[in-house]
């Protein structure tokens, strides 16, 4: 299923957009302090590839047609259109990215879901491996993998680092992911957690590119800012989802199959 290629008149940034947003949004981009995810951090730069998606454009924050496009975003959402970037429309965005996510409705609850039986884990290729090591997932949620990297490599940005999208983690034992936990002294935290969607055999950490210095998990903000702006992990954001896979946004790596029930 390779993503269709369709001709397209370039888009018109230049557009009137509401007074003071475009200076708004550029002086916040990497200024905003906030902590979407519990975790203190400065700027949007990291979310600023999977808003454009959203908001359905491809102008560049210093841009009038990007203000325009949000403002657009928000009287849809029957939010003030003002065209900034602001911590309601944040908000409203993350609350549908979340919802996206079949395993978010669950995680943190008491009634975590069980692993899948072992008959039901099909294990990945040496190739697709990131580091080599055993990777399994659910039979179907493999084969999704496969056939959406297949078409992923039709892009000659993706194909030119053989790194890109293979995989680095996915089932993860309970037991043994628990016992980590509690070792590292960050369960439920921003990093790990005793309830993960790695047991559910559905969820998988890709390799989308990673900053000189940093691990292909890295949370800094940082490496997740030279993730996100990675051929691979634009590719996702626009094609992962014919395939069924979601992103854990403050992740750039992490992706969930929701074609299966968890």
């Amino acid at each position: 299923m390779v993503p269709m290629v369709v001709a397209v008149m370039p888009e018109n940034c230049t557009i009137s957009a509401p007074a003071g947003a475009l200076a708004a949004n550029v002086a916040s981009l990497g200024t905003m302090a906030w902590a979407p995810f519990g975790r203190p951090e400065t700027g949007w730069t990291v979310y600023y590839p999977r808003v454009a998606v959203d908001i359905g454009t491809t102008c560049p924050v210093a841009s009038e047609g990007f203000a325009a496009k949000l403002a657009g975003w928000q009287a849809s959402h029957h939010l003030a259109p003002t065209g900034v970037f602001d911590l309601l429309t944040f908000a409203a965005m993350k609350a549908k990215w979340q919802a996206a996510r079949p395993f978010a409705h669950i995680n943190g609850k008491t009634n975590c879901p069980p692993p899948p039986p072992p008959d039901a884990l099909a294990t990945a290729a040496p190739r697709e491996s990131f580091v080599g090591k055993t990777i399994q997932l659910r039979t179907a949620a493999l084969a999704a993998y496969r056939a959406m990297v297949a078409d992923a490599r039709h892009d000659p940005a993706i194909a030119a680092e053989r790194r890109s999208l293979t995989i680095f983690s996915a089932y993860r034992d309970p037991d043994a992911d628990a016992a980590r936990c509690t070792a590292e002294g960050n369960c439920n935290g921003i990093v790990r957690a005793t309830c993960s969607a790695h047991r559910t055999g559905l969820a998988l950490d890709m390799w989308v590119g990673q900053a000189p210095g940093y691990g292909p998990d890295s949370t800094a903000d940082a490496n997740r800012a030279a993730m996100v702006a990675s051929p691979a992990y634009r590719w996702l954001l626009v094609h992962a989802k014919q395939y069924g896979f979601v992103n854990y946004v403050f992740e750039p790596w992490h992706w969930e199959w929701t074609g299966e029930a968890i």
